[in-house]
């Protein structure tokens, strides 16, 4: 299937706003609400670094928009379109592709987010997908790392560690679990909790390294300590069941593809009143200080690699 072809009959219908333009023009043209501040993001999926070769094509595209959108709910934003951009080698062949977009169709419609445009180029050794959302906020509002002040409680969404499991079962080295490995392949970003957040939160950003790296940032954005007690780190039961010795419950902790948000309040704040219905954890406070400190009984067990960073 021609460059042409693949838009024209796979890609353009999905791009039914009118922002998109058919995909007959060269960029999207869009008018954004009327005095708000636009917030972009983007990122990228790279066959064997972010997605295993056998993972179904339309949980690859589902977790292309998937990713966007946490970092979207991360800073408090609505999202409203994407644009996005595919690098494809020969093995995303015509039934790759027709998966890929029958996939990228459901989570658009799931997301209730517009498909405005992007490129397609083939012929690359190994694929690499490439995605920018586009979202809004009220002027000022936007949500940032930084702003976690001594005395302020930590909150985290869901269960941490589910998705590096799933990843394990993906690559072979553990028992299959059909729910861990929906973690890892299609996660779900925590767009209503995000925009209620907003006004509430003092810091926040999404876990998608693993709990403890990114608690590492938040707190070097902050300038403070965060203190972690590693009991009250959310787990699901079928991570418990895996992960019985102290090792393994830390590593849960450094897994990445959580895709939660990790947020810091005012102690007092009602979480229950904002959270509609999604679970929330307080895992422990900020401090005076810096970095991330993993407690257990007072003594600080963080390992020394915190979490998931690109190697150069």
């Amino acid at each position: 299937m021609t460059e042409r072809d693949f838009i024209a009959h796979a890609l353009a219908p999905l791009a039914t706003s009118v922002a998109a333009r058919g995909l007959a023009d060269d960029a999207a043209v869009w008018t954004p609400p009327l005095g708000r501040d636009l917030v972009f993001t983007h990122d990228v999926l790279a066959a064997g670094v972010h997605y295993l070769p056998g993972d179904p094509p339309s949980d690859i595209a589902w977790k292309l928009l998937a990713v966007n959108l946490s970092d979207l709910a991360a800073m408090g934003a609505m999202p409203c379109g994407v644009l996005m951009g595919l690098g494809l080698s020969a093995a995303e062949d015509n039934a790759w592709r027709a998966d890929f977009t029958a996939g990228l169709g459901r989570a658009l419609t799931h997301f209730g987010v517009a498909l405005w445009g992007g490129d397609t180029v083939t012929g690359l050794a190994a694929a690499v997908l490439g995605l920018t959302a586009v979202g809004w906020i009220e002027p000022g509002k936007a949500l940032a790392r930084s702003g976690a002040r001594p005395g302020d409680a930590i909150w985290v969404s869901g269960n941490i560690g589910d998705a590096g499991l799933g990843l394990a079962i993906a690559m072979g080295n553990a028992s299959p679990d059909a729910a861990l490995l929906k973690r890892f392949r299609r996660p779900d970003p925590r767009l209503a909790l995000g925009r209620a957040l907003v006004g509430v939160a003092t810091a926040a950003m999404d876990v998608s390294d693993g709990l403890l790296i990114d608690a590492d940032r938040m707190a070097r954005a902050s300038g403070v300590a965060l203190a972690i007690d590693f009991a009250a780190v959310p787990v699901s039961a079928a991570a418990a069941a895996r992960c019985v010795t102290l090792a393994q419950r830390v590593a849960l902790t450094t897994a990445g593809d959580d895709y939660e948000l990790l947020f810091t309040a005012p102690a007092g704040v009602d979480m229950a009143a904002i959270s509609g219905g999604t679970k929330l954890t307080k895992i422990g406070s900020v401090l005076a200080g810096a970095g991330v400190h993993l407690l257990q009984n007072g003594v600080d067990i963080a390992p020394e690699r915190l979490g998931w960073e690109h190697q150069d």
